[in-house]
Formats: structure tokens, sequence, C-alpha cells
């Protein structure tokens, strides 16, 4: 697939999986950096919109709220993975990786950070 070319301020969605043990910076800082640029909106997706503990060094870990549940997202032009210990176990949960492929199969870009890989 040949992604078409952007100009600046052209609508553009960004889909990041948010999930348990995720690591927050690895979210936060893609979510931060591409959600300043004009025409970008960036959406924290998981199983439904209940907060998830990201992982961290000392419990309880911080809770981020997913801004949307998978079952709402249509299509994003740039799905992101992050990393985190949490991936272990996605690995396995055929629900994310059913929602994965879905998104994945029509996104311009498929990113990941670091273990989401």
């Amino acid at each position: 697939m040949t992604a078409s070319k952007l100009t600046p301020g052209d609508p553009f969605k960004v889909v990041m999986l948010l999930y348990p043990g995720v690591t927050q910076l690895d979210l936060t800082g893609p979510a931060e950096v591409l959600g300043r640029v004009r025409g970008v909106s960036v959406e924290l997706a998981w199983k439904n919109t209940f907060p998830v503990t990201a992982a961290a060094m000392t419990p309880p870990g911080i809770q981020l709220v997913p801004s949307v549940a998978f079952a709402a997202v249509e299509h994003a032009d740039l799905l992101c993975v992050p990393g985190g210990p949490g991936h272990i176990e996605l690995l396995a949960d055929e629900e994310v990786l059913a929602f994965v492929r879905r998104i994945a199969t029509d996104s311009r870009f498929v990113t990941s950070v670091c273990t989401g890989a």
C-alpha cells in the first residue's frame, strides 16, 4: 500500500493501544508529540473505557483512561503499539490481536515503541 502525500493540517487519526502493564512513557511520549501536530487526533484504545494501570517500578502504578473502546474504532491512519511488560499477556489475547489485525489492515502506518514491536 502506498501512502498518499499529506499536506499540513490534513486530518490524520492516530490510534495508540493502551493496555495493562504498558510503559507509560512509551504511550504518552509519542501521544504528546503527535497530538501537537495540526490536524492530528490521538485516541487511546482499549477493550473498554475503564482506567488501565500502567507498569510502574512501585505499585500501584499510574492510571490511564482510554478515550475509546476497540468496538468504536473504525480506522486509523497510524496505529501505534507501545511497549511494556504487559505486552507478554497481549500475545495470547485474541480480542487484542483481532483489534490490531483489523485496524492495521487499512492503516497507512503501523508503528511500535520498544517491546510493542
